[in-house]
C-alpha cells in the first residue's frame, strides 16, 4: 500500500461538479478510510443557496474547517436562535476556523464551488433529531430558504430573490 494519498485538482473538480448537480447543492469527499475512523477527514463542497440545518455536536466533538476554494461563513447561534458569531473563511478572509463542540451552528456558502476541508473526531455519528436546533425549520421548506438568504446578507452577500 502506498504511503501517500494524493488528492488533486481533478478530485476537487469532481466534488464541485457533484455539489452543483445535487438537489441539496452540496457534496462531500471522505478522505478517511471508514466511517469508524477515529479522525474524520473530508472535503465538503457547498454551492450558494444550500441549507445546512443548524445543529450541534457533543461538547467533545470540535470541527476544524480549512478553506480550499471559494468563501463560506461559519455561523453560531445562541439557544434562542439568534446569531452569536460569524466568521468568514476563504479568499481574503480567515483560512481556518475551529468550532467548539456543543455550539449550534451552520455553514453558509458565499461563492460558487466553495470547498472546505473538515477535520473532526470520529467515529461518524449521524445527527439525531435532538441534534438539530429546535427553532430551525426542516430542509426543503420556504422558511429554510429565507434563513439562507438572511445569513448570506449577514455575511455581506446579496443573492437573487426567490433562490
Amino acid at each position: 500500500m502506498p504511503a501517500l494519498k494524493v488528492f488533486d485538482a481533478a478530485a476537487l473538480a469532481d466534488t464541485q461538479a457533484a455539489a452543483a448537480g445535487s438537489p441539496r447543492r452540496r457534496a462531500n469527499l471522505n478522505l478517511h478510510p471508514t466511517l469508524a475512523d477515529p479522525v474524520q477527514r473530508l472535503l465538503n463542497v457547498f454551492q450558494p443557496g444550500t441549507y445546512i440545518r443548524p445543529h450541534r455536536h457533543e461538547a467533545s466533538r470540535f470541527e476544524l474547517f480549512l478553506a480550499v476554494a471559494g468563501r463560506a461563513a461559519i455561523v453560531t447561534f445562541d439557544e434562542a436562535g439568534d446569531v452569536a458569531e460569524t466568521a468568514v473563511i476563504g479568499s481574503a478572509a480567515a483560512w481556518a476556523v475551529e468550532l467548539a463542540g456543543g455550539a449550534w451552528h451552520t455553514v453558509v456558502s458565499l461563492a460558487d464551488d466553495t470547498a472546505l476541508f473538515e477535520v473532526k473526531p470520529g467515529p461518524y455519528r449521524p445527527l439525531a433529531k435532538s441534534d438539530f436546533a429546535p427553532w430551525s425549520p426542516p430542509e426543503g421548506t420556504a422558511a429554510a430558504a429565507d434563513l439562507v438568504r438572511r445569513w448570506e446578507a449577514l455575511a455581506g452577500v446579496a443573492t437573487a430573490p426567490g433562490r
